[in-house]
């Protein structure tokens, strides 16, 4: 099976509204009450200062680019990612819920846009002017949420009309290409298992040494458990090697429980050895 039959492109684009907004005037005179270059500072109002439903639309649009992250894997330098065809499903279930919650927080500041606006005013006192806010219709335009999905390109969907010659170098190029990405993307499964292998030694060493105080989280688990089941689905080249280390991670960290590891030297000792063991079986 090739990857172009084991996975798809997605690309996510969010836009939101920023609320800030350059005071020309003010940076000028900033700049030349402390005798500086017209370039030396720019004065940056946030015009929606005292409120919070307008962060709270850009951090969640942040943490979707982040999850969206989380779910693919690189592809182009254009937005693009690959997703698993396994994962098709269960990511449209998530990122649908997501875009009707991104929509949500939208409109309550849509709806609520003249009284932010005032609480806003209050608070920015003389910076305050409300030539500087669009009108709801412009803000309401500046949320986005653009998904697009296509196959991976393979040489056998190209124009058949073409020139024998042109048709060949075509094909050729789709095929480097996408030869290409499937190598990058192989490279940024081993990078991944590689730093969280690397962490997970580095704590577990600190831990044991009675001269330092280490803290552990429940991500300490999680981490590698998510780890574990995404590259069930992220081995798009079903490297063998790689699908070896997943398991051997996979049964180092089956059944582990964060307290018991917090509490027990025998535990943190034996499942460094396991970790160390992964990392020193494969060349990274």
């Amino acid at each position: 099976m090739s990857i172009a039959d084991s996975a798809v492109l997605v690309t996510l684009s969010i836009g939101t509204w920023s609320a800030r907004k350059l005071d020309k005037h003010k940076t000028e005179e900033v700049n030349a009450q402390n005798n500086a270059d017209s370039r030396a500072a720019n004065l940056t109002k946030n015009l929606m200062v005292g409120t919070g439903l307008v962060k709270e639309v850009v951090d969640y649009a942040a943490s979707c680019r982040l999850e969206n992250t989380r779910w693919t894997l690189p592809w182009a330098n254009d937005g693009e990612r690959c997703l698993p065809t396994k994962l098709v499903l269960p990511y449209k279930t998530e990122f649908n819920k997501r875009k009707d919650e991104f929509h949500r927080l939208r409109d309550r500041v849509v709806d609520n846009y003249y009284s932010l606006q005032q609480t806003a005013a209050n608070y920015l006192g003389d910076f305050y002017n409300p030539d500087d806010y669009p009108d709801v219709d412009t803000v309401w335009g500046k949320y986005e949420w653009r998904q697009t999905w296509k196959p991976i390109p393979t040489s056998g969907h190209l124009y058949v009309d073409l020139p024998a010659q042109e048709l060949d170098e075509m094909r050729r190029s789709v095929d480097e290409t996408t030869a290409a990405a499937a190598r990058e993307s192989a490279r940024h499964n081993w990078q991944t298992m590689y730093k969280l292998l690397s962490a997970m030694s580095e704590k577990l060493a600190q831990a044991n040494d009675e001269t330092k105080k280490t803290r552990f989280h429940d991500a300490f688990v999680d981490n590698a458990v998510d780890l574990c089941r995404m590259l069930e689905h992220f081995n798009l080249t079903q490297d063998p090697e790689l699908e070896r280390a997943r398991r051997m991670l996979e049964d180092t960290i089956r059944g582990a429980d964060i307290t018991v590891i917090k509490e027990s030297l025998m535990v943190r000792e034996d499942m460094k050895a396991k970790v160390d063991n992964i990392i020193n079986q494969f060349d990274w």
